[in-house]
């Protein structure tokens, strides 16, 4: 389990709030058109990543993964940060985050599930009312920059129009019941343009242009030497 501090940003009122994580998921292969999505299976699949076993898929990991630190340790050179909204489940209710499901893309190859077990998850100390953006969720937009041989670059940038819907995502993973509370859901990400590779840091958003806010968080990438 996780403890965090938040900050709650809900109908224009900032609450302190601190939050048991007791379960963290991640979701893959969440994008809305089933042929792009096809697509990159076929990609993915001749680089020696293993075609996934349902799509939309969960992935669980330790809830004591996720953290709002301003760093994260890394073994070796082969991993990279993807931006992700994350919905929290709170008091029967969801609140919304954004995170980075950093992941090790050499273990990727042979383990996607131990993949996502090997890194650090660096959410936003930051969350709002799902409920408050509901209504216009397609709108919303996720970006990432990373910073590259010393130069930061936009990494991926896209609106949720192109992700499935939240409570749909919800509804698949965790049925009639929803989301539990304590459970933090990541919810897919975009492609990298340019391409996957590692940075020795990675900013992220979510970036809600009807209500005017932004909710942002980044980290430096400490890599640990490979031994042996």
């Amino acid at each position: 389990m996780a403890e965090l501090a938040f900050t709650l940003d809900a109908a224009g009122t900032r609450t302190p709030l601190t939050m048991p994580i007791r379960q963290a998921v991640i979701a893959g292969w969440t994008g809305r058109d089933p042929v792009a999505r096809d697509k990159h299976i076929v990609e993915l699949e001749a680089l020696g990543i293993a075609r996934p076993a349902s799509t939309p898929i969960y992935y669980r990991v330790a809830a004591a993964r996720l953290t709002t630190a301003g760093a994260i340790e890394v073994s070796g050179g082969d991993s990279s940060g993807e931006v992700e909204f994350v919905l929290i489940g709170y008091n029967s209710c969801i609140l919304v985050g954004v995170g980075s499901d950093h992941t090790d893309r050499k273990v990727e190859a042979y383990g996607v599930t131990v993949s996502k077990q090997m890194c650090d998850k660096p959410v936003a100390a930051e969350l709002w009312d799902f409920a408050d953006v509901e209504a216009h969720w397609d709108r919303i937009v996720l970006r990432a920059f990373a910073t590259i041989g010393g130069a930061r670059v936009l990494y991926q940038e896209g609106t949720l129009d192109h992700m499935l819907p939240a409570r749909d995502l919800v509804s698949r993973g965790f049925g009639e019941a929803g989301l539990p509370d304590g459970c933090a859901l990541f919810g897919g990400t975009f492609a990298a343009k340019g391409g996957i590779r590692p940075a020795s840091r990675f900013d992220f958003e979510i970036d809600d242009p009807v209500l005017g806010r932004v909710i942002r968080h980044g980290y430096d990438v400490i890599e640990l030497p490979i031994l042996g």
